[in-house]
C-alpha cells in the first residue's frame, strides 16, 4: 500500500450540475506518485472517482479566489505539462489549507526530479535539423531543480526550494509600493535603488499608529493630488485573519473601517485581480462637500515569507461610470502591506502597512488643504480599526471565509449591462494579464539570501579580480570577434539619451556568486561577459513568434556562416498583439566541459534548473523602478522556456504568457518600456564550488522602446 503524503477534505471545483447549486465535497489522497479523489473518506478496495499521475511533467497552478455557488474558495489547478487536458481542480475555503496542498504537492514533484536527475549531470542534446517542425520541439517545468548551490540545503526544507508565493503579477499600471522594502535587502546597485525608507518621514503619531508622508515631489501629478502617506499599526492577528478582513466588502468592514460606506463588485479579472466600486464615508462638512467614490483595479499576492500584499489602484471600466451625487476620486496608489512578526507572550503579532496616494477631485480637494488631510488620515485610521477589532473578539482560531461580493451590476446602481471588459491603454487587458502572470517581481528561491551579502566596502577588490581572471581562462577563449557584420531592426547607440535603442550594458552593474559563495554567501560585480551582444530584433504578429533563429540573414546565421556559435533569446510578450524582443549573443566556440557548454548541451531539467535572469532599470519613474525591482529569478521555473538546439545556435524562447505562476517583471518591462530605460542579464546559475564563480553569458541595456517600431519579421526558412 502506498504511503499517504497528505489528505483531507477539498471542494471539488468544477462546472455546476444543471439545477444544483451546492459545494461538492470530495476526499483527496496524496500518494508519492499519485494524486487521487472519493466521494467519501477511502476504504480498502475503493475506487477513486479520478487520479492523476505526479511527476517531474506536473504543475500547481494558482488561481486565486473564486466566487463558487455562493462562497469564496482559494482554487488550486494540478496538470501535467504534457496533457495539460487532464487536470484536478480544488480549491479550499481558506488559504492556509490551499498553500499547505501547494507546498506538499509540489514536493512530491521535486522528489520525483530528484530520482530522475542523478547528480545533475544528465545531458541529454537536442539537434536542429533542416526541414523539421519549427513548432516547439521540448518542454519545460516551471519549478527549480533540487539541485541548487549548498548555501541552500539548510533553508531549502524551510521552504527555499521551490517558490511559495501564491499570486499573479500585478496589472501593468498598478504601482506595486511594497517593493521599497525588498530594495532596502538587496544589493543590486544600492545607488540606483527608487526607493527607500529614507523618502519618508514620520509625520505624527495619531492613534498607536505612526503616520508617515512621502518626501519625494512628483511633477506628473495634479496638484490636487496629495503626497503618498501610510499608517504602520501592529495587529496582534495573524496574517491570514488579517488579510481576510482587509478583503471583505461586507457589513463586516463598517466595524473597523470608518471610511467604508458601500462596496461591490464590478468585474472578476481573474484570481487575484478584480475591478471594485468604493464609496467613501467622510465626515468632513457633509452639507457641504459632495461624497467621493472610487472605481479601482485591487490585485493580491501571498509571498515567500507569508506576508500579503493588496493593491489599489484606479481604473476606468464601463460599466462603473460617474454615479449620480458623488464625486469620482482617483487614487494614484494604495493598498495594504500584511507581514508576520514574531508572537509576544503566545500570541500572534502583524505589522499592518496601509498606503493610499489619492486626489480626491472637487473644488475641495484643490483649495482647502484641510480636507484632503482630514480625509486621508480619516482612510489611514483603518489599520486602528483593525487592531482594536481583533483585541475586542474573541472567535480567533476558526479560519473565517471571505464573503461574496454583490455585483454591481445586479446591485440597484444605475450602470450599463453591455460591456464587461476594462479600459484598455497601451496594452489591452487580455494582453495585461498574460504578461504579468504573477506573483511577484521575479524572486528566485535559490538566490533568497540577499541579506547575507556583504557590503561592496567590506569586499576584497583583489579577490573579486582574481576570481573573474581564473574564470575567463576556464570558460572564454581570448579572440575578438568583428561586430560590424551584425545587425538587427533595433539600432545601437551609446548615447545616455538615445531613444528606442538598445547598447551592451556594464557587467558590474550586476553582483553574482563569488568563488567563495557556498561558504560566506558573497556576491562580486560580474565583470565581462562570456558572449558579445551583436543584435537585437524587435518583432511583433498576430500569433506568437516562434524560432526566430531560422529567420533568413539574421545575426544567428549570420554568425555560423563565420564559425562562430550564437545563443539567442527570444522574449516572447502575448496579447492581441503578439511582441518578440530577440538578444543574439556571440562567441567563438563552447569551452568543452564548461558550465556553459553543460548548459547548452543538457536537458531542459537541467537548464530550467540553470538559466537566470537579473534585472535593473537605472532610470523610469519612482513606481515602475520599485513595481521592477532587482531580484534574481530562474527563467524555466517562472515561466516556459523552449530550448532549440542547431548547429551552431542555442535557441531560448521565453513564453511570458505560459503559465500563471510567472512573476512579472518582463511582462511589466515590454509593458511600460516607453518610459523606461531597463537592464537585464542572463547567466546559468553555479551551485558548486567546482562551477564557481558565476559568469554572465551577456547584459543588455534597452532605452524607451517604442511599440509602433517593432517589424513583422518573415520566418520562412532558406530552403
Amino acid at each position: 500500500m502506498s504511503k499517504v503524503v497528505y489528505e483531507g477534505w477539498m471542494v471539488r471545483y468544477g462546472r455546476r450540475k444543471i439545477g444544483r447549486s451546492y459545494i461538492h465535497m470530495r476526499y483527496f489522497v496524496l500518494e508519492p506518485r499519485l494524486l487521487a479523489y472519493y466521494k467519501k473518506k477511502p476504504q480498502d478496495y475503493q475506487v477513486p472517482i479520478k487520479t492523476m499521475l505526479i511527476d517531474g511533467n506536473c504543475r500547481v497552478e494558482d488561481r486565486g479566489l473564486k466566487a463558487h455557488h455562493g462562497h469564496m474558495v482559494y482554487v488550486l489547478s494540478v496538470y501535467n505539462k504534457k496533457e495539460k487536458h487532464h487536470r484536478i481542480t480544488m480549491a479550499a475555503f481558506n488559504i492556509q489549507e490551499a498553500l499547505m496542498w501547494k507546498e506538499k504537492i509540489e514536493s512530491v514533484i521535486d522528489q520525483h526530479q530528484e530520482s530522475q536527475v542523478p547528480n545533475g549531470q544528465q545531458y541529454v542534446s537536442f539537434e536542429y535539423k533542416s526541414g523539421m517542425d519549427t513548432g516547439r520541439t521540448a518542454s519545460s517545468s516551471d519549478h527549480e531543480s533540487q539541485y541548487s548551490a549548498p548555501e541552500d540545503e539548510d533553508a531549502s526544507r524551510r521552504g527555499l526550494m521551490r517558490r511559495t508565493t501564491i499570486g499573479n503579477g500585478p496589472p501593468e499600471s498598478v504601482l506595486d509600493w511594497t517593493k521599497e522594502f525588498d530594495a532596502e535587502l538587496a544589493n543590486h546597485n544600492s545607488d540606483n535603488q527608487a526607493f527607500s525608507r529614507k523618502h519618508w518621514r514620520l509625520l505624527q503619531c495619531q492613534n498607536g499608529l505612526r503616520i508617515f508622508e512621502e518626501l519625494l515631489e512628483v511633477d506628473y501629478l495634479p496638484r490636487s493630488c496629495s503626497r503618498a502617506m501610510k499608517a504602520v499599526g501592529v495587529v496582534e492577528a495573524t496574517c491570514e485573519e488579517v488579510f481576510e478582513l482587509v478583503m471583505s466588502m461586507d457589513g463586516t468592514r463598517y466595524e473597523w473601517d470608518c471610511s467604508f460606506q458601500y462596496g461591490s463588485l464590478v468585474e472578476e479579472v481573474d484570481g487575484h485581480t478584480a475591478v471594485l466600486y468604493h464609496r467613501l464615508l467622510l465626515d468632513w462638512f457633509p452639507m457641504v462637500v459632495w461624497p467621493r467614490d472610487l472605481c479601482y483595479v485591487r490585485y493580491w499576492r501571498r509571498n515567500d515569507d507569508g506576508s500579503y500584499v493588496v493593491l489599489f489602484r484606479s481604473r476606468e471600466h464601463e460599466n462603473c461610470g460617474p454615479q449620480p451625487g458623488c464625486v469620482r476620486a482617483h487614487l494614484e496608489s494604495g493598498g495594504y502591506n500584511i507581514a508576520p512578526l514574531k508572537p509576544r507572550n503566545g500570541r500572534p503579532r502583524t505589522q499592518v502597512q496601509h498606503l493610499i496616494q489619492i486626489d480626491l477631485k472637487g473644488w475641495g480637494a484643490g483649495y482647502l488643504p484641510a480636507f484632503q488631510q482630514h480625509c486621508l488620515l480619516q482612510m489611514l485610521n483603518s489599520v486602528a480599526g483593525l487592531r482594536e477589532w481583533f483585541s475586542q473578539t474573541d472567535e480567533r482560531g476558526v479560519h473565517t471565509r471571505i464573503p461574496v461580493m454583490v455585483n454591481m451590476a445586479s446591485s440597484s446602481l444605475s450602470l450599463s449591462k453591455s460591456g464587461r471588459s476594462l479600459h484598455r491603454s497601451a496594452f489591452s487587458l487580455d494582453q495585461t494579464n498574460s504578461v504579468n502572470r504573477n506573483s511577484v517581481l521575479m524572486d528566485e528561491d535559490s538566490d533568497d539570501d540577499d541579506e547575507f551579502q556583504i557590503a561592496e566596502s567590506e569586499q576584497e577588490p583583489e579577490t573579486s579580480k582574481t576570481e573573474t581572471d581564473v574564470k575567463k581562462t576556464e570558460e572564454e577563449p581570448a579572440h575578438n570577434i568583428d561586430l560590424s557584420c551584425f545587425s538587427g531592426n533595433l539600432k545601437r547607440n551609446e548615447n545616455e539619451n538615445a531613444r528606442n535603442c538598445w547598447r551592451t550594458s556594464d557587467g558590474n552593474n550586476f553582483k553574482v556568486r563569488s568563488k567563495s559563495f557556498c561558504d560566506n554567501k558573497r556576491k562580486i560585480p560580474a565583470g565581462k561577459h562570456l558572449m558579445d551582444l551583436v543584435a537585437v530584433d524587435w518583432f511583433k504578429d498576430s500569433k506568437r513568434i516562434d524560432h526566430v533563429a531560422r529567420r533568413k540573414g539574421c545575426a544567428a546565421q549570420v554568425a555560423a556562416e563565420k564559425g562562430l556559435f550564437s545563443m539567442v533569446v527570444n522574449v516572447q510578450v502575448p496579447g492581441s498583439t503578439h511582441y518578440s524582443m530577440v538578444f543574439y549573443f556571440v562567441m567563438k566556440e563552447l569551452v568543452p566541459g564548461s558550465l556553459l557548454q553543460r548548459f547548452v548541451d543538457g536537458d531542459d531539467e537541467f537548464r530550467n534548473s540553470r538559466l537566470k535572469l537579473v534585472p535593473l532599470v537605472p532610470k523610469g519613474s519612482w513606481i515602475v523602478r520599485q513595481s521592477v525591482g532587482s531580484t534574481p529569478c530562474l527563467l524555466g521555473k517562472a515561466v516556459d522556456c523552449n530550448y532549440i538546439r542547431g548547429p551552431t545556435y542555442l535557441e531560448i524562447d521565453v513564453d511570458i504568457g505560459s503559465s500563471t505562476v510567472a512573476n512579472g517583471v518582463l511582462g511589466l518591462v515590454i509593458g511600460v518600456i516607453t518610459s523606461l530605460v531597463v537592464e537585464m542579464a542572463f547567466l546559468v546559475q553555479a551551485n558548486t564550488p567546482e562551477e564557481l564563480p558565476e559568469r554572465l553569458i551577456g547584459a543588455v541595456r534597452v532605452s524607451h522602446i517604442e511599440l509602433s517600431s517593432a517589424i513583422v519579421p518573415n520566418l520562412e526558412s532558406d530552403k
